[in-house]
């Protein structure tokens, strides 16, 4: 079915206009090959709280971003290849039903549907995407690094999840730990190291977390230099840059759950 799209105008359209959405910020779509299989608004758990997000499902690409102005406007165009992604189902938490678990080297976290079906068509379609992407590529999905670690969301944790003594205030701030997801005090969090998978530069992350890297990072290079690892690197004060809401924006619309809005081509 896929396969039928590919050259057909209705796709291009589709494409075309998706990207048109994203306006100049966004990263062009349009590739050879490329099929748009399905758009949906879902509900992806931010460490802020459940936010609306609009997401697109390419034949090699997961697209998301931020609803402004829904089928109309997007922002903070997020691009998945589909060979790096696994999913799985996760329990209903509180309001929020029909989860599953998006994970990659880079990012993981929940998404939840308006209903069991919808739920049912994403996941059913994101791994066929994937098999068949994997299967092109010729590889093995025992090949793709770890997944990151899903965030803990910061209303979730009123005190530091490692030391259980400092309590969040707004002096006190909450961060979060790029290789666990645990939210942790400042005191508790003051390295920072590489994590090639998510960032070229050196994340921030708790005490046992620096640790653990720096051992595996002497372990594997003797000789390597290691910029960022060979001893502690304090944070700077203020939001991480690669804070995962920093691409948010006040002008997106309200957070509750979507109806079901989902649509697949193939």
């Amino acid at each position: 079915m896929v396969d039928r799209l590919v050259n057909s105008e209705g796709n291009s359209r589709r494409i075309a206009a998706v990207e048109s959405c994203f306006g100049a910020a966004g990263q062009p779509l349009a590739a050879p090959g490329r099929v748009l299989v399905g758009e949906g608004t879902l509900t992806k758990q931010c460490r802020k709280g459940p936010k609306p997000r609009q997401f697109f499902l390419f034949n090699d690409l997961l697209v998301y971003g931020a609803v402004v102005l829904s089928r109309r406007r997007y922002a903070g165009q997020r691009i998945i290849p589909l060979e790096q992604v696994s999913i799985r189902a996760v329990p209903d938490e509180g309001d929020l039903h029909n989860g599953w678990l998006i994970q990659t080297p880079a990012k993981s976290f929940k998404v939840f549907a308006a209903t069991a079906l919808e739920r049912t068509e994403w996941m059913s379609h994101i791994e066929r995407c994937v098999r068949d992407q994997l299967d092109r590529k010729r590889r093995d999905k025992s090949t793709v690094d770890e997944p990151a670690a899903v965030w803990v969301p910061d209303a979730s944790a009123s005190t530091c999840m490692r030391c259980h003594r400092t309590r969040f205030t707004a002096l006190n701030r909450r961060h979060h730990c790029r290789k666990c997801g645990f939210v942790v005090c400042a005191a508790c969090s003051e390295h920072r190291h590489l994590i090639p998978q998510q960032s070229s530069r050196p994340l921030r992350v708790c005490q046992p977390c620096y640790e653990d890297l720096s051992a595996n990072s002497h372990n594997s290079s003797h000789n390597t230099s290691r910029r960022g690892s060979d001893g502690p690197v304090p944070c700077p004060g203020g939001l991480d840059s690669s804070d995962e809401d920093s691409s948010d924006s006040g002008e997106e619309i309200g957070s509750s759950l979507p109806g079901y809005t989902t649509d697949f081509y193939s």
